[in-house]
C-alpha cells in the first residue's frame, strides 16, 4: 500500500437546503481507504450507504467537507470534470448490471475505452484480456439478453476494468445473483484484491462483508463501528 485513494473528511450531505424540509442524510463521515484495501461498507436500509456511495463515486458532490480520490479533490470540481474523473479512476459495479442492450459483451467492455479516446485496436484487445480474466472469452459476441446474471455482471466486473481505474466501487453487486454465481463474483474481487485494486464494497450482507479486510458499519448518516473482517478465509 502506497497511499490513500479515498480522502473523505467531515463530509455532510443535505437535500431541500434552506427550506422548512431541509433533510440531513450524512452527518459529517470522515473515510480513508488506503490504496489496496478491499473494505467493505455495511448498513441497513436508511443508512445513507446510497448517498455516501454516490459521493465517493463522484456521481454527487457533498453539502460540506473534503474529498480527495487519488489525489483528485472532487468536492469542487465542474460536473465535466466529475465525469471524466468517473471515467479515468473509478470502475463501477452495480446490482443491476448496466449493460448496454443490443450491444455485444465486447463492445459493452470497449465503451468505457471509446469514452477516454483509446485507439480500437487497442479497446479490442483489452476487452478481450478482461473478458478471458473474468472467464468469458466464449460469451464475447452474445448480447446482455443472451447471458444469465452472473454471466452479465462478470461481463461488468470487466468493464469496470477497463480503463484501469484506481477504485472498484461495488454496489450491492451480488444483490440479484443465487449463492453460487455470487461466489463466483466474490472470488473474481478477491482476486482482484490479490492483484493490488482497490475495492470498497457497499452492501447489507454481513456475510460478505465478513470477507473484507475491513467493515465500517453505518448508520443513520454515520459510522457507528469499524472491525477487521477475517478476508479471503472466510470464503473458504
Amino acid at each position: 500500500m502506497s497511499g490513500p485513494i479515498i480522502e473523505m473528511q467531515g463530509i455532510v450531505k443535505r437535500y431541500y437546503i434552506g427550506k422548512p424540509n431541509e433533510l440531513e442524510i450524512l452527518h459529517g463521515i470522515d473515510l480513508t481507504v488506503q490504496e489496496g484495501e478491499f473494505v467493505a461498507i455495511v448498513g441497513e436500509s436508511g443508512s445513507g450507504k446510497s448517498t455516501l456511495m454516490n459521493i465517493i463515486g463522484a456521481l454527487d458532490r457533498p453539502t460540506e467537507g473534503t474529498y480527495a480520490l487519488d489525489g483528485t479533490e472532487i468536492a469542487g470540481a465542474r460536473d465535466k470534470e466529475l465525469s471524466g474523473i468517473r471515467n479515468r479512476k473509478i470502475g463501477f459495479v452495480f446490482q443491476t448490471f448496466n449493460l448496454i442492450g443490443r450491444t455485444s459483451a465486447l463492445k459493452n467492455v470497449e465503451l468505457p475505452m471509446l469514452y477516454a479516446g483509446v485507439p480500437a485496436r487497442q479497446r479490442g484487445a483489452r476487452a478481450k484480456e478482461l473478458l478471458e480474466m473474468v472467464g468469458m472469452t466464449e460469451r464475447a459476441k452474445h448480447e446482455p439478453s443472451e447471458l444469465s446474471g452472473g454471466q452479465k455482471q462478470r461481463v461488468a466486473i470487466a468493464r469496470a476494468l477497463a480503463n484501469r481505474p484506481a477504485l472498484l466501487l461495488a454496489d450491492e453487486p451480488t444483490g440479484a445473483l443465487d449463492s453460487a454465481t455470487s461466489r463466483t463474483v466474490m472470488d473474481i474481487f478477491h482476486r482482484l484484491h490479490a492483484e493490488g485494486m482497490t475495492i470498497v464494497l457497499i452492501t447489507h450482507s454481513q456475510e460478505l462483508a465478513g470477507e473484507c479486510g475491513r467493515i465500517l458499519t453505518l448508520r443513520d448518516g454515520q459510522f457507528i463501528a469499524e472491525r477487521k473482517g477475517a478476508g479471503r478465509s472466510a470464503a473458504v
